[in-house]
């Protein structure tokens, strides 16, 4: 199991909306990402900047940002993406971040 993190970012007073977004989260793109391996997913938000900071588990081959391909996460993106910087089609504009410490 490794550790993927990476950092988007949300469009000014949106942050009220994308918690809502989340919390109400499809069974269906919970189910995929779960079927890729990626588990104890979890979203920060730092207010002063905008920037969500992600950071999840992943067993398989690949995390959360691989998926774009699939119907589900094309739909997800389409969804969000009225408040998120976002990529021309749509995906969310997400720059991996390395690990330089880890205490277990």
């Amino acid at each position: 199991m490794r550790r993927e993190a990476f950092k988007m970012f949300l469009k000014p007073g949106m942050e009220a909306e994308y918690e809502k977004r989340h919390n109400a989260i499809w069974p269906e793109l919970k189910a995929l990402l779960k079927e890729a391996g990626v588990s104890d997913y979890s979203i920060f938000w730092d207010k002063d900047t905008n920037i969500l900071f992600a950071v999840q588990k992943v067993s398989g081959e690949g995390g959360s940002q691989d998926l774009g391909s699939t119907e589900i996460v094309q739909r997800w993106w389409a969804f969000m993406a009225d408040i998120m910087d976002t990529n021309p089609d749509n995906s969310p504009v997400s720059i991996p971040l390395p690990e330089l410490f880890y205490m277990e």
